[in-house]
């Protein structure tokens, strides 16, 4: 069986990091009180609601009347406490 061909393979060179400015990054700090108050009151609106929905929703008439988006609204409310959670630090 005859050899199959050897190829040369080319040399990257890498650039030097002394070609590089160095940027500052500024450290984050901690997160304010508030910050984790608002994402902690929207993940637990969200609980409240579905909770009054599945309850109190036939003595509450605009929210039977709201019928599946009560799901919506409740989940809503929960995912924007959840995205907060992103940026907590």
């Amino acid at each position: 069986m005859p050899k199959s061909k050897v190829r040369k393979k080319t040399d990257y060179t890498i650039n030097p990091a002394a070609n590089r400015t160095p940027v500052k990054v500024r450290a984050a700090g901690p997160s304010p009180v508030w910050y984790v108050a608002i994402m902690l009151g929207f993940m637990l609106a969200g609980l409240l609601w579905l909770l009054v929905y599945y309850l109190a929703a036939e003595q509450i008439g605009w929210m039977n009347d709201l019928h599946a988006w009560n799901f919506l609204i409740g989940f809503g409310l929960m995912v924007v406490g959840l995205i907060m959670t992103m940026r907590w630090r």
